[in-house]
């Protein structure tokens, strides 16, 4: 079970990262709509958090505060990484969330998976989490790929 708490508590603390993103993002856009996005998409990440930490809890697992404050930590140098803020940086961002999005439909998917065997993970909603990260992603992704015809388009006409 230690592997599997392990397994938990990595996408806890990319929930946690996320959320210190967004916080980020919502702080530094100039765009109300893109703002509004953020504080949206904001909200739904922090049910589902919610939701993982009430999974951990209820299988008699702990909360790693190390991996938590591991993934804030990642968070603040992702921004070093991803650049300045502008075009690109939000570009790059936006790929950012729409990757550990896709990560959190992986777990729920797993997991329903697993409820096939493990009767202690058979009170969620599988299908409405998986559906709702799928919808999170599909929203971040168009998002992204419209900022992509204008900050990867640009490089083209050098």
């Amino acid at each position: 079970m230690e592997n599997f708490a392990a397994y938990l508590n990595d996408h806890l603390a990319g929930a946690v990262g996320a959320l210190e993103h967004l916080d980020h993002l919502v702080k530094t856009c100039q765009d109300r709509e893109l703002e509004a996005f953020f504080r949206s998409l904001r909200l739904e990440i922090e049910v589902d958090q919610a939701t993982l930490k009430k999974l951990i809890g209820d299988l008699g697992e702990k909360e790693s505060a190390v991996r938590q404050a591991g993934a804030w930590i990642t968070e603040k140098f992702s921004r070093v990484q991803l650049g300045p803020p502008g075009e690109m940086g939000l570009f790059l961002s936006l790929e950012t969330l729409v990757l550990g999005i896709t990560g959190k439909e992986k777990l729920w998917s797993a997991l329903a998976a697993a409820a096939e065997r493990m009767p202690q993970l058979r009170g969620l909603d599988y299908p409405h989490l998986q559906a709702r990260a799928r919808a999170q992603a599909a929203q971040v992704e168009g998002k992204r790929l419209e900022l992509a015809r204008v900050v990867l388009g640009a490089q083209g006409k050098g």
